[in-house]
């Protein structure tokens, strides 16, 4: 399932992200990258240090914690530390999926779901779309500043060369409790459909039932 999330931040936050970038050292993004990913992966992310990367986690995650879309959408179990990547003219990331286990310095954990935060004007940079391959086509996305996607990390993607301006992203991946992108989306539609229930008629036998079934569905699913 693919998810886009209009506005996770607002223009304060994003403007308070770019102060705390502003002169950040950013370092080749192949470092950071599989070998088969690191073959075709052209950018520059931010080095990560202390200071500047707890302010960072600090706006981004207030914001997914509090974001229903992102909840109940991907079931977070545990959320990476954010990266920012940068593409200047020439940069591009063919086509990969990600790493299965991520983390190096801290807990390692299985990635199964993909964000992509985007922190810059679509107007003020020319190519860099994200590709995601889904089963019903590739999908092209270059959305608002503050918006986000989230895709199952197994999917196959790549962002196109930028040829004009800068592309800024923050990426992070999630293990989800519920690992199977299938499942997470049959809950994130029944969870639609229950708080409409809950909202529109709390009393109804039916609202219980499908409550009742999304709470069980998740307790059978969920892998902890």
């Amino acid at each position: 399932m693919l998810l886009t999330i209009p506005a996770l931040l607002n223009s304060a936050q994003i403007a308070k992200i770019h102060e705390i970038i502003a002169d950040a050292p950013f370092i080749d993004g192949k470092l950071t990258a599989g070998f088969a990913a690191g073959r075709v992966k052209r950018n520059e992310e931010m080095r990560p240090e202390p200071e500047r990367m707890q302010r960072l986690i600090r706006i981004i995650m207030a914001s997914l914690g509090h974001h229903e879309t992102f909840r109940f959408g991907v079931l977070p179990h545990r959320v990476a530390d954010p990266i920012i990547a940068r593409y200047t003219p020439g940069m591009a990331y063919g086509e990969h999926v990600d790493d299965p286990i991520m983390g190096t310095t801290g807990p390692r954990f299985r990635s199964d779901v993909s964000m992509t935060i985007f922190l810059n004007d679509p107007a003020s940079y020319e190519g860099g779309e994200l590709f995601i391959r889904t089963p019903f086509g590739e999908q092209r996305i270059k959305p608002a500043a503050g918006d986000a996607v989230v895709y199952p990390s197994s999917s196959l993607h790549r962002v196109l060369e930028v040829t004009r301006g800068e592309r800024l992203v923050a990426l992070t991946w999630i293990q989800s409790y519920v690992r199977d992108p299938a499942r997470r989306e049959l809950l994130y539609e029944l969870n639609l459909a229950r708080e409409r229930l809950l909202k529109t008629a709390p009393e109804e036998d039916t609202t219980a039932y499908v409550d009742r079934s999304y709470a069980n569905l998740v307790r059978m699913w969920s892998d902890l």
